[in-house]
This record gives structure tokens, C-alpha cells and sequence, in this order.
């Protein structure tokens, strides 16, 4: 927790502009590394399939299923 208040500390020590640079800076890397572990859980579950560990079915059957 100390550092995370050492970073908190320093980034309110910058201008405003740049606090409001480093807020979209880390948004984005934020939002980046999300879509890479969605795509990398895409590409596991496709081989998964691919594999045969799942077998294709219809939505009808899958909402029942859910019910």
C-alpha cells in the first residue's frame, strides 16, 4: 500500500493536464491488456473446440439448458 500512496502522492504533484494525460495513459493500457486476455481466452476456447472438448448446439437447447 505504500507505494500505491508514493504513486498517488507523485501523480498529484503534476500539473493537471498531466494527470489528466497519465489517467488516459492508463485507461488505455488498462483496456489494452483486457482485449489481449479476451483474446487470448478466444484462441484457448477455439482450440478447446477444435479439439472436440466441445460439441456444437443450438441456442434453443443451450436457454433450455439455462432454465
Amino acid at each position: 500500500m505504500d507505494t500505491l500512496n508514493q504513486v498517488l502522492g507523485s501523480a498529484l504533484q503534476l500539473p493537471y493536464e498531466q494527470q489528466e494525460m497519465l489517467i488516459k495513459i492508463l485507461q488505455n493500457r488498462q483496456h489494452e491488456s483486457r482485449r489481449a486476455e479476451i483474446a487470448k481466452d478466444a484462441q484457448k476456447t477455439l482450440a478447446d473446440f477444435r479439439a472436440g472438448n466441445y460439441q456444437p448446439q443450438s441456442a434453443k437447447s443451450i436457454i433450455a439448458e439455462l432454465r
